[in-house]
């Protein structure tokens, strides 16, 4: 039975881990599946951790997120024949689907317990399921860890983040249009250089940014109330 660590480099996966090397728990390997499109600061904090449970390794895992957003063609499916999924969204979320592939990929035992950074307070997340037979573990769970209580034991053993926290609820992909408009808000203000990578995905892409925003219209809807937040300061 192999013992697997699904790591996202968030708060959860983050704490998990630790909790698990501190319990001195079985750990045959850990996955890390890159987008290509984390936040820096994610990329920063992942060697840092590296750095602390050394001599356990990350296996990084990853898949090239532009070629599949506008240049891959669809085989089979009402899109059959279109070049690129386009902007995720609630009925296409091909980039969540992509990550689950390259776990599995990572998962060649037989019989793997897999383990999971879920938190206690997250149910509606528990019980997703791998290709591959295996015993899915949630330790959040086991042990009575929220959320919240996770991320402070990782502020706790210096894990900040660059501050990616005092701004997103959730740390992963940042041109993620599935977030909610407020922290779209704050990648366009405090982040500038990422909504511009933003804007050159979303040349040619061949589907909304959001079913209730393009792109653009975010941008006019953010610079409208930062106009009205400036009157009213």
């Amino acid at each position: 039975m192999n013992h697997i660590v699904n790591f996202s480099g968030g708060k959860d996966s983050t704490a998990m881990l630790l909790m698990m090397i501190e319990r001195k728990m079985q750990i045959d390997k850990i996955i890390f599946v890159d987008t290509t499109k984390e936040f820096p600061a994610m990329y920063n904090h992942i060697e840092k951790v590296k750095a602390m449970i050394y001599p356990h390794e990350i296996e990084t895992r990853s898949f090239n997120f532009d070629y599949h957003l506008k240049e891959r063609v669809i085989m089979k499916g009402i899109n059959k024949g279109a070049r690129g999924y386009g902007w995720a969204g609630n009925l296409s979320r091909w980039c969540t689907r992509l990550k689950i592939t390259e776990i599995n990929r990572g998962l060649k035992a037989k019989e793997t317990t897999h383990y999971i950074g879920i938190a206690v307070d997250e149910p509606k997340r528990l019980n997703r399921s791998t290709k591959i037979k295996t015993v899915m573990k949630y330790p959040l769970v086991e042990w009575g860890i929220t959320e919240t209580m996770a991320l402070a034991y990782c502020y706790e053993k210096g894990f900040t983040w660059g501050g990616l926290y005092t701004d997103f609820r959730r740390v992963s992909c940042y041109c993620c249009g599935l977030q909610p408009l407020r922290e779209l808000k704050n990648i366009y203000t405090k982040y500038p250089e990422l909504w511009e990578n933003m804007r050159e995905m979303d040349k040619n892409n061949r589907k909304k940014f959001r079913a209730d925003y393009t792109l653009r219209q975010l941008e006019e809807k953010f610079d409208r109330e930062l106009n009205k937040e400036t009157l009213f300061n």
